[in-house]
Order: C-alpha cells, then sequence, then structure tokens
C-alpha cells in the first residue's frame, strides 16, 4: 500500500492525510475515572457450538508486574514463570499430573533457558513427563499460548493445558558484535598457535561495540515508539488526549488496586528480598506534571512521552485451561469460557499498531456478535496514541471502506466498559506475558459487574493483532 503516514511534523496534526477521511473529535477521558456502574446480565445467547468442545478458564495468576530494574533485576526468565506455575497450582490445587501439557510465550528469549515453558515447569515440580514449549508472537505471545491450548483441547489431543508467558527486562541478551563473535568462533577452531595468531591479529577495537537488542521492527528499522508518534499524528490525536487517556489507565488501575480487584496477582517472595505483593508501575500523576515531559521518540515535534507509553516491564503469567466436561468432573466451576479468536496481519510500516481495529470486527462476526452485546472490552495499551488512533480507525465508515474493504465501520468501544481496571500502560507490559492478563481482567470483570460477553484485543511488533471473545461461565 502506499505511505499513508507521510506528512511534515512542523504542521501537524492538521496535514495528515487520514485526519481529512473522517469525523475528528477530541476523546475526554476525564468523566470515564469514576466506577463503571455494574452490567445487568442480558438474555443472550451461548457462543456454544455443536459438536465442538466447550473450553473454560478454571483460574489465572500472574506475578506483581514490575519496572524494570527492581525487584527482579538479579532473576532469570524461569524464576518469574516459576513463581506463575507455582502461584496456579496453589490458586487452584490442580494435581500437577493431571496436566497433559504446558506452554508459555516469551520474547526476548534468554539464551540458556531458550523453551523457558520446560524449565519453568521442571522448576515447579511438574513431571518431566509433561510436554512443553515456548512460543513466540511478539506482544501476543501470551495469546498465541493460549490459542494454541485451546487448539490441543479442542482437537481432543489433550483436557488440561497450563498456558502463560514471561518477560524479564531487567536482564536481556546483549551480544558482541558479529565480527568479534566470527574471531571468537575462527580462534576456537584453529589447531595451532600460528592459526590463533593469525586470527588474533585480524582484531580491532570496534570488534568490542556490543549489539543491544531493539524494540524496533526488523523489516522496517524503525521503534514501535516512533511508529506510534507518526500514528497518532496520522490520526490528529492530541498530545493531551494522550496525557488523559494515560492518566485514565493509572487512575483506575490505582483504584482497581486499592479495592482489591486485581485478583490475579499472587504474591512473590523474591530470593534474598522482601515478598512483592503488588505492581509498581501505577502512578497517577497529574495533567499538569505530564505535560512538562518531553518527546520520547520525535523530537521537538512528537507527542508520545513516557507518561503516555507503557514501561518496561518484568512478570509472568498462567493459567489453567480445560475441556469443560474435565473441569466439572473434578470439581471445578470455571470462570469463563475462551470462545472464537482470530489473528491478524497486515502493514508493518504504516500500520503497525491498528491490529485491534482489524481484529474486531472479524472476531464480531465469527461469533455472530455485535459491539453492543461486548459487555467488558479489554485492550492491550502499548501507547496512549495507539489506544485513540484505534478508536479513531474503529469509529471511521472512511477508513473501513479505504483501507479495511468494510462497508461500514464497527464503531468505538464505549469507554464506560473499557480497561476499567487498568491496562498496560499503568499495570505495565511483560511482552510475553500480558495476553493472559488481559484475559483474566475480561474473565473477573464479567464476574464482577454481571456481564456475559468479553472481548479482548491486542496488537503486535509486525504488524499483527489478536482478538478473542471471553463468555462468563453461568453462576
Amino acid at each position: 500500500m502506499s505511505t499513508i503516514l507521510t506528512y511534515t511534523f512542523k504542521s501537524l496534526p492538521s496535514t495528515s492525510k487520514w485526519a481529512f477521511g473522517f469525523s475528528i473529535r477530541p476523546l475526554s477521558c476525564s468523566s470515564q475515572l469514576r466506577a463503571a456502574p455494574a452490567v445487568q446480565t442480558k438474555s443472550k445467547k451461548t457462543l456454544a457450538k455443536p459438536n465442538i468442545r466447550n473450553i473454560v478458564v478454571v483460574d489465572g495468576v500472574r506475578t506483581p508486574f514490575l519496572q524494570s530494574g527492581t525487584s527482579y533485576k538479579d532473576l532469570m526468565p524461569h524464576d518469574l514463570s516459576r513463581a506463575a506455575l507455582t502461584g496456579l497450582l496453589h490458586r487452584t490445587n490442580v494435581p500437577k499430573e493431571v496436566v497433559d501439557y504446558i506452554i508459555y510465550g516469551t520474547v526476548i528469549q534468554e539464551v540458556k533457558t531458550s523453551n523457558v515453558a520446560r524449565e519453568a515447569a521442571l522448576g515447579a515440580g511438574f513431571s518431566d513427563k509433561t510436554p512443553a514449549h515456548t512460543v513466540t508472537m511478539a506482544c501476543i505471545s501470551a495469546n498465541q499460548a493460549m490459542t494454541t491450548g485451546v487448539g490441543l483441547i479442542a482437537s481432543g489431543q489433550c483436557d488440561v493445558v497450563v498456558a502463560g508467558g514471561v518477560e524479564l527486562m531487567s536482564d536481556i541478551p546483549i551480544r558482541h558484535s558479529r565480527k568479534m563473535r566470527k574471531m571468537m568462533l575462527d580462534l576456537n577452531k584453529a589447531k595451532t598457535l600460528g592459526q590463533r595468531l593469525t586470527v588474533i591479529s585480524k582484531f580491532r577495537l570496534n570488534f568490542l561495540s556490543p549489539e543491544l537488542p531493539a524494540v524496533a521492527e526488523f523489516s522496517t528499522s524503525e521503534t514501535m515508539g516512533h511508529s506510534a508518534d507518526r500514528l497518532a499524528a496520522a490520526f490528529a490525536v492530541s498530545r493531551l488526549e494522550q496525557d488523559e487517556y494515560a492518566l485514565r489507565s493509572h487512575s483506575l488501575a490505582k483504584k482497581a488496586q486499592d479495592e482489591g480487584l486485581l485478583s490475579d496477582v499472587v504474591p512473590f517472595q523474591v530470593p534474598g528480598k522482601d515478598t512483592v505483593t503488588k505492581d509498581n508501575g501505577i502512578r497517577p500523576s497529574s495533567l499538569e506534571q505530564m505535560a512538562k515531559l518531553k518527546p520520547a521518540f520525535i523530537k521537538p515535534y512528537g507527542t508520545v512521552t513516557a507518561a503516555n507509553s507503557s514501561f518496561l516491564t518484568d512478570g509472568a503469567s498462567a493459567m489453567l485451561i480445560m475441556a469443560e466436561e474435565k473441569a466439572l468432573a473434578m470439581g471445578y466451576k470455571p470462570k469463563a469460557y475462551l470462545r472464537d479468536f482470530v489473528y491478524v496481519s497486515q502493514d508493518p510500516k504504516d500500520q503497525l499498531l491498528l491490529g485491534p481495529t482489524y481484529a474486531t470486527p472479524k472476531v464480531l462476526e465469527k461469533a455472530g456478535l455485535t459491539m453492543n452485546d461486548i459487555d467488558a472490552f479489554e485492550f492491550h495499551e502499548a501507547f496512549s496514541g495507539q489506544i485513540l488512533a484505534n478508536f479513531k480507525a474503529m469509529d471511521s465508515d472512511w477508513f473501513a471502506q479505504n483501507y479495511m474493504g468494510r462497508k461500514t465501520k464497527v464503531g468505538m468501544p464505549p469507554l464506560e466498559k473499557f480497561n476499567n481496571w487498568g491496562g498496560s500502560l499503568s499495570l505495565g507490559h511483560p511482552f510475553g506475558a500480558t495476553g493472559c492478563r488481559l484475559v483474566m481482567a475480561a474473565a473477573n470483570r464479567l464476574r464482577k459487574e454481571g456481564g456475559q460477553y468479553g472481548l479482548v484485543a491486542a496488537c503486535a511488533a509486525g504488524g499483527q493483532g489478536h482478538a478473542m471473545i471471553v463468555e462468563a461461565y453461568p453462576k
């Protein structure tokens, strides 16, 4: 597709092509800081399908999500994963031998434990006869772990699957330069002193320059923050709107934390340190303080800052997924059904973060639902600008017709139903673990608020996205 985010940043947002394609209206979040009223359970159809197994979430947990470089900084990813698995075992009392398979998602892999699912499972005391594998799909890695488990159960291969995800941004692999790596490998192969000296003679000081992993697209070399800034400008999302939304996320997360609604969090005794009991990135501020921050990516005209972006996070999650008949036979009362889901992909340059816009109408159509049927929305918040750009794209007939091949817009999620207990901006975003948090937030909100359907959606690097329908289990 042609480049649709090309403009002069000095004159943004008025020159954005997309801004002219649909109605732009301010989106004030201040009124959404109050608790949403309880949703009354409607008389809706169930999404059960004939001849297809019902798949349920019995429960799910996560470690507290912490800013990188804090209490988890001396751990390894499998330590956090093991803590989540252990927490799940304690929460559900599921016998370890009943679990047929374990799947974990992660993004930046620790080379010593590349199959972190297996190492964590062994560390948590699961049988060495229980298979485990690790998947990666950027920020929807845990979503992929869950849906892989759903597939195993739906096909009859398994009855009980544990799915989860982990990320430890406090200690990421930093490699030697390629020239240094090549020299070290050649030196290892050298047989004689002469051969070794020949290899060493090729050494140059610039070989010592390390290779740091970057949150950037391999195909475009653009960082995600830079892309988010361009996207916000293209959709005429102002700096104030982004800061307002970020403040909403942090305020709602703080309220949910104080009221004990974040029940998926399990305490974690960090070896040699105190027990961690809650997320530490929730920081309600003021619009005045947020306005003082400088742009983080596109300088000096950008609108994405540290305050309206998700932060580097350490954390792990785990969920117990079962065939419904197996769960009931074991005496469990599940929390929710996992219903229809979709994965989408689009242009990684100009539509990198629009996964929810593309995935939402597809999953609704697949399930035979509309936006009005959804009682709880849980979207991944990579950036405020990303969320608000998706809102405007979803609420635009013009965008639907010109870029999605659809006749009409799907519509914007009502804010009173949207991320009511905070989101990734405030709770944190361990890349490989967020998907499970989203599903458990939807399931727990449906139980608390009396709703029936939840919709989970997320964008991911590579221009990909995911959406899933969660249905409350009858009380």
